[in-house]
């Protein structure tokens, strides 16, 4: 905002320092991320120009494809050569089909998914290793508790939750050090304010996925959303994407896509700064 200073990056520790604007590798897979891409080498091309970019933290999960999208990402870590990138994925999840998603918190399963997501990888340690989802049939403290050992054991290095309440978080940080919070979160869906304001004041990065959500606003030429997107000769998900970098110095977007030009339209919302009337008006929406 006009005479406000963004900050442009987020700190997670003093060796980890990412740009805010990540990349999600959730649309890589097939549909409903299920099985291979339709085509595999677009898959490693999108991820080589998003490691060759100043983007710097990439968020995936053992449970797309499963595991394609990581195998993507291994490969296109293989021919990379440049600085560290900020490598976080999930587990929690299995899958049994297209847009099938089974949350299983087995402290046994859950160490045995860390251990595949380093070989799918292709690391010896994973940054970020977030808990996609709560098993309500065993405790927080066991789950989190498997992570916060693997941790111990150097296989992970910072720990995070995916779509929990500020309830929940507390219960994880009896048993670790929590850096990151994934909830859903973006322009036109904000039940999730009191998690923000939690990871705020607890310096974690607040990941949230489905950034790019605009509803019927980027359909329609009147909305305030478009009117704001052609002030500024930009596209209505940057401007979702630049109020999302401006409404918190601790959100840290990860939109993803399959396709190289969307990749690189995304990450120009960097460079976007909303002016106080545009900010505020598309926050009281």
């Amino acid at each position: 905002m006009e005479g406000i200073m963004i900050k442009t990056t987020f700190e997670f520790d003093e060796e980890l320092r990412v740009n805010r604007l990540g990349y999600g590798t959730m649309q890589l897979p097939g549909p409903g991320v299920w099985g291979p891409s339709a085509d595999p080498q677009n898959a490693v091309t999108v991820l080589d120009s998003v490691l060759n970019s100043d983007v710097n933290f990439i968020d995936t999960a053992d449970s797309y494809g499963p595991f394609y999208a990581n195998l993507y990402l291994k490969k296109a870590l293989a021919n990379y050569d440049g600085p560290h990138k900020m490598i976080a994925s999930k587990v929690g999840f299995t899958r049994q089909g297209p847009d099938i998603w089974s949350v299983v918190g087995d402290p046994n399963y859950l160490r045995q998914q860390i251990e595949l997501n380093l070989w799918s990888l292709g690391l010896e340690q994973i940054d970020l290793m977030q808990l996609h989802r709560i098993d309500p049939r065993f405790s927080i403290e066991e789950q989190v508790g498997v992570l916060a050992d693997m941790q111990k054991e150097g296989k992970i290095k910072h720990i995070g939750l995916s779509q929990v309440s500020v309830e929940e978080i507390k219960r994880a940080q009896s048993v670790a050090k929590i850096s990151s919070i994934q909830n859903r979160y973006n322009l036109i869906d904000r039940k999730d304010e009191d998690v923000l304001h939690f990871a705020e004041e607890n310096h974690m990065a607040f990941i949230p996925w489905f950034p790019l959500a605009t509803g019927k606003l980027a359909n329609d030429d009147n909305s305030l959303l478009n009117q704001i997107a052609q002030n500024h000769l930009a596209t209505p998900s940057q401007i979702a994407l630049a109020w999302l970098l401006q409404k918190s110095d601790v959100i840290l977007p990860i939109p993803g896509t399959s396709n190289v030009e969307h990749f690189e339209s995304n990450i120009q919302a960097a460079y976007i700064t909303l002016s106080d009337d545009e900010f505020l008006a598309l926050d009281q929406l």
